[in-house]
């Protein structure tokens, strides 16, 4: 007889609506007090590796630990041990942590993903983490977002659509395509207004814009297009 798989018992039991929002935390660094903000409350948090230990410093309280576990601390793998589900994977492995992290948060079927981390001086990490948002399997997501740091970024599948609020006059907000071209493209309420444009993959076209509205809205047709606001 095989054995049920951990995560799957989570599924089930968070599918109740408890999922709405799956939040996962990643990294090497001490998450920003906006970040944690932003997933208080009613948060199924996913821990990826040794963000277990930065969540857990944050006052949140996974309900799950995924990867290959050898960054978490022996005081994390402990408390994870006694109080949530932990998957651990072979480090000779093709995906990281955090797309293993993630694929565990889609399998929860949320309304809204977000993917929190203190940051690092990684590069390859930074681009892989992010790059893992723009994953097929998380077209079917309708929120999906991250914190890097202090810096908030919303990932929008085509056809998709996003409006910011609250930005004061002169935010930065920058639109960039880091996955491939993105088609249709448009962008309102802010001060170089976009119409159906094509951003190549990782151009300048889209960066450095600014809000001078209220509300600035974006769509994009066709590609993944990241959207990012350097200091929300």
């Amino acid at each position: 007889m095989t054995a049920p798989n951990p995560i799957d018992q989570v599924a089930e039991a968070l599918r109740d609506g408890l999922a709405c929002h799956v939040a996962v935390v990643a990294g090497a660094e001490p998450l920003h007090p906006r970040a944690v903000a932003a997933i208080a409350g009613n948060v199924t948090v996913i821990a990826a590796d040794g963000g277990l230990d930065h969540a857990l410093a944050a006052g949140l309280r996974p309900a799950a630990l995924v990867g290959d576990l050898d960054s978490v601390s022996a005081d994390g793998l402990a408390w994870a041990t006694e109080h949530a589900v932990v998957s651990r994977h072979d480090p000779d492995k093709d995906l990281t942590d955090t797309e293993l992290a993630l694929a565990t948060a889609v399998d929860l079927v949320p309304a809204r993903l977000t993917l929190v981390a203190g940051g690092g001086d990684r590069l390859d990490h930074t681009l892989a983490a992010l790059g893992a948002l723009g994953h097929p399997t998380l077209t079917a997501v309708p929120i999906v977002e991250a914190w890097w740091g202090r810096q908030y970024l919303r990932v929008l599948h085509g056809p998709g659509r996003a409006r910011l609020t609250g930005l004061p006059d002169g935010t930065t907000v920058s639109l960039l395509s880091a996955h491939g071209t993105c088609d249709g493209v448009t962008a309102t309420g802010v001060r170089w207004a976009l119409d159906g444009a094509r951003l190549g993959p990782l151009i300048g076209h889209g960066v450095s814009n600014e809000t001078v509205a209220v509300e600035a809205e974006f769509t994009v047709a066709d590609g993944v297009l990241t959207i990012v606001v350097p200091d929300r």
